[in-house]
């Protein structure tokens, strides 16, 4: 291959990479996985998460049929998210970024970082 070959991204991976590295997207997606399925459990488990962006972040997600978002008839009504099956075909990816991530960047100073305890929840 000569050096000035130019190889161009993939349509399909430059929109599925865009999709789950959204800010905030990964993190939210690493929540369902990891059980948290009501709007109030989610926001919990991402330190810093809006509720603007997390509601933004949902509804892209059930757009793009990774999310699913179900109304259950309760007095008061609870909402939840669950995966789809296109959107539990991730974990393979999203356990491969986590093991990236505990080889590979290093863990916040507790000194300076004002919620080491939400974030290390936030990663288990």
């Amino acid at each position: 291959m000569a050096d000035d070959e130019v190889h161009h991204v993939c349509t399909r991976f430059h929109h599925a990479i865009e999709l789950i590295g959204a800010r905030w997207t990964g993190a939210i997606l690493r929540a369902l996985f990891t059980g948290h399925h009501q709007y109030s459990l989610i926001k919990q488990a991402v330190p810093g998460l809006s509720d603007t962006m997390l509601a933004q972040r949902l509804r892209t997600l059930e757009a793009e049929d990774l999310v699913v978002r179900r109304v259950l008839p309760e007095t008061p009504v609870r909402v939840e998210y669950e995966l789809t099956p296109k959107g539990r075909e991730l974990a393979p990816v999203l356990d491969a970024v986590v093991a990236w991530s505990h080889r590979w960047v290093p863990l916040p100073d507790t000194d300076t970082d004002p919620d080491p305890a939400g974030r290390a929840a936030a990663e288990r």
